[in-house]
Parts: structure tokens; sequence; C-alpha cells
């Protein structure tokens, strides 16, 4: 159908119309927030290059997951901020660990959200990287023993999904039969199926204090120019029993989102990561955007692209934004 017959601009008239030929919603269920959970009490730490971010203590982070449930967000994840690092990040499977402290605080204060825990090593290891170092360089195999007693202490912790960012090659399977075989069938596994070496991670790097101390993550992270490799880790990861695929980062991968989403129609996670974040948050403080009206866009092309859950920095802003308070 031609113009004059047909005139797109009938149905975008006004707001009504629009929102009632609205192809995507966005949604507070939409969301998972990250929260970084480190040493002290009642202690809120600043993140310098993240604006409103903070590593926090666990009485502190457990206040964060009770609001993010009050605004309709349904999960937090957790990234622990060791206070004592080594070279094969004992902290990070300790029982007793500041994760899984905030695990069982925040399932006893506000039992009706979802927990879900980072499960590697860069926080906790003394040199960054996200494994154990031999012969200058991760050990894929050494590293997947920890990553499963990691993925063990934080489902006794209480647990709902744990989500492994490391891209060691098998760490989903030998996670999957590892929980299984503890009699914890019931916790899922959300895996950082396409995790890029991405720049957009500098910030993070910063709140999570786990810049590597030599080289980079290159050699285990995905090149950026790779889709059809991002199409092969991804059914890796279903294949070994992951029950959700995380593209990571989301705004410079919206192409990877969709076509997981499409390729294998499996529930799909975005991280729309640190970088990301503070990009819009600086060009915001110097009054060059919108930041109310950027980051919904954002958030909505991310959904559209294929997403059902962002992982976000954002959460609460973009809940009170779409619950109008």
């Amino acid at each position: 159908m031609d113009f004059p017959a047909y005139r797109p601009r009938r149905l975008r008239r006004n707001e009504r119309l629009r929102s009632m030929m609205r192809e995507t919603a966005l949604a507070p269920t939409n969301f998972i927030y990250p929260l970084f959970v480190g040493a002290g009490k009642n202690s809120f730490r600043p993140v310098p290059s993240m604006p409103g971010v903070a590593q926090l203590s666990v009485d502190r982070a457990m206040k964060e997951a009770e609001e993010a449930a009050s605004l309709g967000i349904p999960a937090v994840i957790l990234f622990g901020i060791p206070d004592r690092k080594d070279a094969v990040g004992t902290e990070a499977y300790a029982d007793s660990g500041f994760v899984q402290d905030a695990v069982r605080a925040i399932k006893a204060r506000v039992p009706e959200i979802l927990v879900v825990t980072d499960v590697c090593l860069c926080e906790y290891t003394d040199h960054g990287h996200c494994g154990v170092i031999k012969n200058g360089d991760v050990d894929n195999d050494a590293t997947l023993e920890l990553l499963v007693k990691e993925a063990l202490s934080h489902a006794r912790a209480g647990a709902d999904i744990v989500a492994p960012s490391d891209m060691m090659d098998g760490r989903v399977g030998a996670i999957r039969k590892a929980l299984d075989r503890e009699g914890f069938k019931q916790v899922a596994i959300m895996a950082y199926a396409a995790k890029y070496a991405s720049g957009f991670y500098a910030p993070f790097r910063d709140a999570a204090e786990s810049t590597p101390q030599f080289g980079d993550r290159r050699s285990y992270q995905m090149d950026p120019a790779n889709a059809d490799e991002a199409l092969r880790e991804v059914e890796l990861d279903i294949r070994e029993g992951a029950d959700i695929v995380m593209v990571k980062p989301a705004m410079a991968y919206l192409d990877i989102v969709y076509r997981v989403k499409l390729k294998f129609g499996y529930p799909v996670a975005a991280y729309n990561v640190s970088g990301e974040y503070s990009l819009i948050k600086a060009a915001a403080q110097n009054g060059w955007i919108d930041e109310r009206r950027i980051v919904m866009e954002l958030l909505l092309s991310i959904r559209r692209a294929g997403a059902d859950m962002i992982l976000t920095y954002f959460a609460k802003d973009a809940a009170r934004e779409l619950r109008g308070k």
C-alpha cells in the first residue's frame, strides 16, 4: 500500500496510539541489578569511574536488594571484593566469603528476590586473571576445578542461579555435573556464553579491583571481530547444561544478541556493562545528553534485539521511570 492511501503517521499522532502500536515492551521484570560486595559494616565505598555505584558491605548489599525488590526488579547479581587475594583465588570458594555471606543475608531478608552469583576468579586472584596461571597463561582444566568449588559454595549458601563468567572451555558442563551430584539440581546456570575481550569493561575492573597484573584476557575472552564463533560458544554452553545464555557487552554487540535469540530461541541475557554505563553518566554530567531518555532508549534497544534479561547498573533508575516513581 502506497502514499497517500497509507500514512504511517496516522498511528503516531498521540501517545495513546503510539502505546497501542508499540512492538517491544520493557519492564522492571527484565532487569538484573549488579552489586559489588566487600568488607565492613554499613560501608558504601563509591566507585569513582561509575557514579552512583559503590562497593558495599554485606548489610548494605542486603538493603540494596530489598530496595530493588520493592521496585519490581526480580534479581540481583553479586560480585565479591575480597580483603585477601592469592594466586588461586582461595576466597572465591570460601564458605564464609563475602558473596556467600551476602547470599545468605539477602535470602533471609528478601526471600522473594532471585540471587545470581558471578562465578569467576579474577576478583580473587593476586594476578587478576580468571584462573590458575601456568607458564604465563591461564590453565583451562586446572581452573575448572576451582570454578566448580566456587559454584558449589554459592549453591550451599542459597544462590538461585550461578553465572560462570570466566570463558574457560567446558566450565558449564563441569559445574552442572557437580551441582547435580551434590543435590543442587534446582540451581540454574546463566552462562556468560559470548563474552568478548572488550574495552567497555574498564570501570568494572575499578569496581571489582580485578585489572590483570600482566597481559590481557584475549586468550580466553572472544575476539570482537567474530560473530559465528559466538554462536558456536552459545551452542556448546546449551549442550553442556546452561539454562540461560548471556552476551556481554550489550550495546556494541546487539547483532550477537539478535542472532543468538533467533538461532536458539533460548532465554538470553545481555550485560549493559560498566563502560556503557559510565559513558552515559559522563555525557549526562556534562549536559550533552538527556540521561533518562538515553537510558530508556538503550535498554529498549537491548530488549528489541532479543534479550529477555538485562544486567544493568541503571536497573533501579529505569524501574522507577517505568513505574512512574
